[in-house]
């Protein structure tokens, strides 16, 4: 059994359809990367699964239950955690206030901390009394992930996390994953760099208005084919 699923999700906004008949799994220790131009629907599929737009019980299941309907705190208390895109950190509080707002709502025993957060980001213990949004467009990025992982998550949603950074600041952030992997998190990332999902991914989904178009190991997908699947067969 799939530890996350979605069936036929469908999402609107008002009268517009975002999401046609969504497939998707995360397995256990899995991480899968979810690729798709600007409008493809990314963000509202990880907008769906945390519970920020609420969906028939029966399109979205963790460990088999169905969780689609549930708002996101329950969501959030259950164990699916995410880093949004744009960060939203509070501006109002410092860098471990955010932090520790990670953690409301869902106390387990777990890896993460703190301590553990400023371990795995050193900066941010240097800055930890800063005001959050003072800080770097990396190292704010770095606060959004470290907040999530408070909850010690068994899903951590990741959406767009490149977007707006350096290059050099993009590899700093990823090289932070392979520790979060082992914690024990199952990690579903949104990616616009095609190169960068195909680097850290066990499986790759490819969206184009608000449908999945590709999917498979990245090792196994062509490049023409990911083209295809990205921009439409007539780009």
């Amino acid at each position: 059994m799939a530890l996350l699923e979605t069936r036929g999700l469908t999402a609107y906004y008002r009268d517009f359809q975002a999401l046609f008949g969504v497939d998707l799994t995360l397995d256990a220790g899995e991480t899968v990367a979810i690729i798709g131009a600007n409008g493809a629907g990314k963000t509202t599929l990880m907008r769906s699964i945390s519970g920020v737009i609420t969906n028939r019980p029966d399109q979205i299941f963790l460990d088999g239950h169905p969780i689609g309907a549930l708002a996101a705190p329950d969501v959030m208390a259950l164990g699916i955690a995410m880093v949004p895109e744009g960060r939203k950190l509070f501006p109002s509080l410092s860098v471990e206030e955010n932090l520790l707002i990670g953690c409301y709502g869902r106390a387990v025993d777990g890896l993460w901390s703190l301590d553990a957060i400023y371990g795995l980001f050193p900066v941010l213990k240097q800055r930890r009394n800063h005001p959050a949004t003072a800080l770097s467009g990396g190292q704010q990025q770095m606060v959004a992930i470290g907040r999530a992982l408070m909850s010690n998550p068994r899903v951590l949603l990741c959406d767009e996390l490149s977007l707006g950074l350096a290059p050099v600041v993009i590899k700093d952030i990823y090289a932070a994953f392979p520790a979060i992997r082992e914690s024990g998190a199952s990690i579903v990332i949104v990616e616009q760099d095609i190169g960068q999902a195909m680097k850290v991914a066990d499986r790759l989904y490819c969206m184009m208005e608000g449908r999945i178009t590709l999917s498979g190991r990245p090792a196994d997908l062509r490049r023409e084919a990911i083209h295809a699947a990205y921009f439409g067969a007539h780009a």
